[in-house]
């Protein structure tokens, strides 16, 4: 009977009439050859007859200790088409040959993200789930992927067993030693789709690709913000969180990030040696650091370089943009641990902790009399000064709170009122 044109008759006809005679007992499985019951059967006896002769692995069916054996031998018998890179599986050449065919089939739910491989968009996934689950033995950190419990795991057991050829440096992961050679060789494999530039390591590219594309896939679990880059997040959350963790060797002042307290580290060694280089040239103010003087030079030029793009209004400090920006959007990262009222700007937080703390840090050089808010401790001094730096544009009388400039000025717009109404004949 001639069915499809293949040779072996019997399984022909068996394959077009859909029999499987042959039943696992153990599982009601059942199959069309013999071979593969007997196959199918270790699964269950966990037999393992097929043993490697190199270091004595064993496995259930000869295929699978075929792909092993090339482990040790480094034979690559599958070549790409299309690049013609080597591969020891079949399997793994059908992945790669997604890279050619731009292939995604892969996609995550939360915001859509297509992936070759399955294991990738799984990975992926946990970047919004929060989830790690990859915890480490030793002292209990997790992590979100495998690959980066086996680097920490390192630090615990100090192996470091890859050796770069060229400066000797040794390393832990032999990926991460192929990353390296790159610094010796200059290659950069990692091409940007968008604009061509290229890369020593895939990570590079991703996040540079990023900056193209516009996505922010780390969210910050607390406030909801997003960020293109983990670093990113981790350096945000310690605006949550309070953590300083840089220490200034010299007064001890502690910083958030590293750089910032570099910054400041800079202006002791002038603070003490009282060179201040950086001088203005419309007053003559002086200043420790070089950007002192550009933010200070804007007061007399006026200039605002920095705009909001919701409203316009221009800003001459970028961080006051980012402080503006939050009355558009709503977001008030900045958290009261004492009754979780929440602030647009960490100053308003800072004054509002004293309310609860009754800390009052200002105090008057001439009675002694102490202020929890730097702004109340400037209107008292005018008691002592006699200052009356407001005045009314009406008549010229002068105060010293600009309260009571505001509560002189209705006297002005009753009196007017008054006058009107007697002029139309309405008293």
């Amino acid at each position: 009977m001639e069915l499809c044109g293949k040779n072996n008759e019997a399984t022909s006809q068996m394959t077009h009439r859909k029999e499987k005679l042959l039943r696992c007992p153990w599982c009601v499985k059942t199959f069309s050859l013999k071979t593969q019951v007997v196959q199918h059967m270790r699964v269950h006896t966990g037999e393992k007859p097929f043993c490697c002769s190199v270091c004595g692995k064993t496995f259930s069916n000869q295929s699978n200790m075929v792909k092993h054996m090339r482990t040790h031998t480094g034979e690559k018998p599958y070549g790409c088409p299309v690049c013609q890179k080597k591969f020891a599986q079949t399997s793994h050449m059908v992945t790669h040959m997604k890279i050619h065919t731009g292939e995604r089939p892969f996609s995550c739910s939360a915001c859509g993200k297509r992936f070759t491989l399955k294991h990738n968009m799984a990975a992926h996934a946990r970047t919004h789930t929060g989830e790690k689950p990859f915890v480490c033995s030793v002292c209990g950190e997790a992590f979100s992927r495998k690959r980066q419990l086996g680097r920490h795991m390192s630090a615990h057991t100090g192996e470091s067993p890859f050796t770069c050829s060229v400066c000797g440096k040794t390393i832990t992961q032999k990926q991460n030693l192929v990353t390296h050679m790159r610094t010796h060789t200059g290659e950069k494999p990692f091409c940007c789709p968008i604009c061509g530039k290229t890369f020593s390591n895939k990570s590079n590219m991703s996040k540079h690709t990023r900056t193209h594309t516009g996505e922010k896939p780390f969210r910050c679990s607390l406030c909801a913000k997003t960020f293109s880059q983990t670093s990113h997040m981790a350096t945000h959350m310690k605006m949550h969180t309070g953590e300083r963790p840089f220490s200034c060797s010299v007064c001890e002042k502690r910083f958030a990030l590293k750089r910032s307290m570099v910054s400041h580290m800079a202006s002791h060694v002038k603070i003490h040696t009282g060179e201040r280089p950086h001088s203005c040239l419309l007053c003559g103010q002086t200043f420790i650091q070089k950007r002192s003087l550009v933010l200070h030079t804007r007061t007399h030029t006026g200039e605002k370089p920095y705009g909001c793009s919701m409203c316009a209004k221009t800003f001459s400090h970028k961080s006051c943009v980012a402080s503006h920006m939050r009355i558009h959007t709503g977001e008030k990262p900045f958290r009261c641990s004492a009754c979780d009222q929440s602030f647009i700007q960490k100053h308003s937080l800072t004054s509002h902790m004293r309310t609860h703390t009754g800390e009052k840090p200002f105090s008057c050089s001439t009675c002694g009399k102490a202020f929890s808010q730097r702004p109340h401790l400037v209107s008292h001094m005018r008691t002592h000064t006699g200052e009356k730096p407001f005045y009314c544009s009406l008549c010229g009388k002068r105060f010293s709170h600009k309260s009571n400039m505001v509560k002189h000025m209705r006297t002005h717009t009753r009196e007017k009122s008054s006058l009107e109404m007697a002029l139309t004949g309405q008293v």
